[in-house]
């Protein structure tokens, strides 16, 4: 173990901002609005109110594979959420998620508005309302929804623990670190597993569950997530990356992986995405060429 000083807790905790690392500006104990802002409103039915990471990546793609279905009723506006500016604290963004985390849907093509939270929640509803990339008949329906929701029950301890603590918190600690480490590990062994018996996770149909645990795992494998590639091994888990080239090769996941992205290549980042044209004009490469 590392020479860390021994850490006490006291009888009450209290919130001390200053010890909350890279990501202190986004979280607080309390919930709620911080500030009146209105929320933006484009010109289709969908409204996505998000940020690129990969919670915010999977409905980007899901909407993209939509309309790459032909379902023109998933036309979208994207509109960019700055969570370390606390744009997710704003009074219209906490009517649509009262979490205060993206991405948060409104869809506005009936007669009252409809607010979806939640990513694995969002995909369901997409899903449900097209018809599209989730199975109706039973047993195909329940393993599509059991890998869904183990996505969302799984990722915290890659996202929140592992790559917290190994990338973002303000110090290294190597207790933290270890757990999170073997947790992800099995993780990847639980879905490299389960791909050695099916092309995709939820059996022989690419459905929602692919598209809810990429940008997570197949990020990961890929080295996107945390440059941590190297330190977790990555190479063992074989049929994971043969899965995750799989999913990248289709052109609507590189689309959706792009929306509302803000680092990385300038070329593939759309900060806003308001019409299927935006990826040829409007990629942040071009907009500062054209600035």
């Amino acid at each position: 173990m590392t020479d860390t000083p021994q850490y006490t807790p006291p009888k009450v905790w209290t919130w001390d901002k200053a010890n909350g690392g890279a990501f202190a500006s986004i979280n607080r104990p309390i919930a709620g609005a911080t500030h009146d802002k209105d929320l933006p409103v484009g010109k289709h039915p969908l409204q996505l109110y998000s940020l690129g990471t990969p919670n915010g990546q999977k409905v980007t793609i899901m909407l993209e594979e939509l309309l790459a279905l032909g379902h023109k009723g998933a036309e979208y506006d994207a509109w960019l959420i700055r969570i370390n500016e606390g744009d997710q604290f704003g009074s219209g963004f906490v009517d649509v998620n009262p979490n205060s985390k993206i991405p948060a849907l409104m869809d506005r093509s009936g007669d009252k508005p409809v607010r979806v939270f939640e990513s694995g929640a969002i995909l369901m509803y997409l899903a449900e309302k097209f018809g599209a990339f989730l199975p109706t008949a039973q047993p195909a329906r329940a393993e599509a929804l059991s890998w869904l929701f183990w996505q969302m029950g799984s990722t915290p301890f890659l996202g929140g623990g592992f790559g917290h603590f190994y990338a973002y918190a303000p110090e290294k600690i190597e207790y933290a670190i270890d757990r999170y480490a073997m947790e992800t590990k099995r993780q990847l062994d639980v879905l490299d597993r389960r791909l050695a018996e099916s092309d995709y996770v939820a059996g022989s149909e690419y459905t929602i569950a692919d598209m809810a645990i990429w940008p997570w795992y197949g990020g990961m494998v890929k080295g996107w997530n945390y440059g941590a590639a190297e330190f977790l091994s990555v190479h063992e888990y074989k049929n994971v990356l043969r899965w995750a080239d799989q999913i990248y090769a289709r052109a609507a996941v590189k689309r959706g992986r792009m929306v509302n992205r803000v680092s990385g290549d300038p070329a593939g980042q759309l900060r806003e995405r308001h019409d299927a044209s935006d990826f040829e004009t409007r990629t942040q490469d071009k907009l500062e060429t054209v600035g």
